[in-house]
């Protein structure tokens, strides 16, 4: 399986999972997932912390390994790890934690990484990075030292190491937390302005109503469709309101009635969305670094 033959699979969605199932040791986590993500598609992922959605983006891009079901990207089985490989240039994963993700000296080398995997020659990836950048609005960032950037500088780059490799679906992790308002706006705006289809997790009800256009609901191991309901609400902590068939963990919250929303008292609109979380997510895994010399920028000037 080659890059031009993905590419090729128009008609295909980009991600099909197939009764896709993972647990750690003997505990069940996620349970015949099946999914589809077509082109231009912008999909909220919502659920309690701890449901697994982190889990099923890893599982997406071949950083886990499932134990039974079946993950296609543009048509194509990945099945071996070179499989995976090839679909990680079509499908980008930006983690949770911007720290799990650039590991390099310098952001140019971090933004450059990926590229260079693909193949790309150092000065195609040193212009692919110094073109993401700038499109981002991070002109001249690519000699700054990245662990000392702020943490909304830190997400962009993060975002920036993925796009340069100009991929067709972008799995993003919680892309706003630990953001403050400013920076949370300044990423919606460039996420918003992107052609790429989404997948989101995030209980974030401005990245939600601002990014996705439906909504899948993950609990106790099983994926269903649900609808961003609207209504007014007064706290502008995010929570999504959904009900899902066979789905309760809180009485007060969820029932076996199809998926629904319903009314909240309280005085002073906003829309939202509505999980509670109260555990845990099993921790990112971090991606393999196949290389990072910190010396891109030499050898794409010839130096």
């Amino acid at each position: 399986m080659d890059p031009d033959d993905l590419a090729n699979a128009s008609d295909e969605p980009l991600v099909e999972l197939k009764e896709l199932t993972f647990g750690y040791g003997a505990r069940p986590l996620l349970r015949e997932i099946d999914l589809r993500i077509g082109r231009h598609e912008r999909v909220a992922l919502i659920g309690p912390n701890g449901a697994g959605k982190s889990t099923l983006l890893q599982l997406i891009v071949g950083l886990l390994a499932p134990s039974a079901g079946q993950v296609r990207v543009l048509g194509r089985d990945c099945r071996s790890e070179a499989d995976f490989r090839v679909a990680r240039a079509k499908v980008g994963l930006v983690f949770q934690q911007s720290d799990d993700q650039l590991f390099c000296p310098t952001v140019l080398d971090d933004v450059a990484f990926g590229p260079l995997n693909l193949g790309r020659s150092p000065a195609e990836a040193a212009a692919a990075a110094e073109r993401t950048l700038a499109a981002l609005g991070l002109e001249g960032y690519g000699p700054r030292v990245t662990h000392r950037l702020s943490g909304g500088e830190k997400r962009l780059v993060a975002l920036a190491t993925v796009l340069a490799m100009d991929p067709e679906l972008l799995l993003l992790d919680e892309p706003t937390s630990g953001l403050d308002t400013r920076s949370e706006a300044r990423l919606l705006d460039h996420l918003d302005a992107l052609p790429q289809a989404m997948l989101i997790v995030s209980h974030d009800q401005r990245v939600l109503e601002r990014l996705s256009t439906r909504a899948l609901w993950l609990q106790q191991g099983r994926l269903v469709e649900a609808e961003l309901h609207r209504h007014p609400h007064q706290h502008r902590h995010a929570h999504l309101h959904l009900h899902a068939p066979g789905l309760a963990s809180d009485p007060d919250h969820l029932s076996a009635l199809p998926v629904h929303a319903h009314p909240h008292p309280h005085p002073h609109p906003h829309p939202h969305p509505h999980p509670h979380p109260d555990e845990a997510e099993p921790a990112s895994t971090a991606p393999s670094h196949d290389r990072c010399d910190g010396a891109l920028r030499d050898e794409a000037h010839g130096r």
